[in-house]
């Protein structure tokens, strides 16, 4: 009983810091939560399909804050559904066809890029300046959270930061309303096709989810309230520090196996 007590502790502690983290910074609860599953003794596959369910309820928790917000508008979130939903669920399917060495090299490689894309762009992201609002940048717009999509639902660790980078840099949203939307739609509407799909050619750790689901509702509610009280320039920062964090984080974890 006491080995119980202790071994969900540990994964309540593990879920609210890394989606508090990801809540405020918009994406990359995978910084924390996956690698430690994968240490705690999990496989690859596993720890995925247990960490993508528990990640719906970073959505879940976030939502109640940014809801009230009013960040969201309809077209971009169509937009993001019905872009980025077939991309999760073809990514999870072909994620065994993949190279994962490679794949999470490359990703990590790339998730600093994105840390240091945003620091060389001091005033990206400050302030909302909506551009790409017409039919070709809804449809370039939209085959980019395709692949981005493609991406959640394959490696998942990281991809939410992509998703808000991709609002900010193409559309022109600040941070604090592309967290918004990555938060709730990648977090509840992607994470839960990706966690159906994954489910049923992998079976999750259904006794750890639990501890992880209840800290992934309060740390996304958490993160989420932080979010709204601090400014787009803190968030700007936490994102920056989450990405590169992560890459590295992707990177370690490759050179280490």
């Amino acid at each position: 009983m006491l080995e119980i007590f202790f071994e969900s502790s540990l994964l309540f502690i593990i879920a609210f810091v890394s989606n508090t983290l990801s809540a405020l910074a918009g994406g990359g609860a995978g910084l924390i939560q996956l690698p430690a599953l994968l240490f705690l003794g999990l496989s690859f596959q596993t720890a995925l399909a247990t960490h993508k369910i528990a990640s719906v309820f970073l959505g879940l928790g976030a939502s109640v804050a940014h809801f009230r917000a009013g960040h969201l508008t309809k077209t971009l979130s169509l937009l993001m559904l019905c872009f980025g939903l077939p991309g999760v669920i073809l990514g999870a399917y072909v994620i065994v066809k993949i190279d994962e060495q490679l794949a999470q090299l490359l990703l990590g490689l790339l998730t600093i890029g994105l840390g240091i894309f945003s620091i060389i762009k001091p005033q990206l992201g400050l302030v909302a300046n909506l551009k790409n609002q017409n039919f070709k940048g809804f449809l370039l717009g939209g085959l980019g959270l395709f692949f981005l999509g493609f991406l959640n639902g394959s490696l998942t660790s990281g991809t939410g930061l992509f998703v808000t980078l991709w609002l900010v840099s193409w559309f022109g949203l600040s941070y604090k309303q592309a967290v918004a939307f990555s938060l709730i739609l990648v977090g509840i509407f992607w994470n839960v096709s990706g966690a159906i799909t994954l489910a049923l050619t992998t079976e999750p750790k259904y006794s750890w989810l639990p501890a992880l689901i209840l800290g992934s509702l309060i740390g996304g509610y958490t993160g989420a309230r932080l979010s709204q009280i601090k400014n787009n320039q803190f968030i700007k920062r936490c994102f920056e520090v989450v990405t590169i964090l992560t890459g590295f984080a992707l990177i370690v974890k490759v050179l280490l196996n």
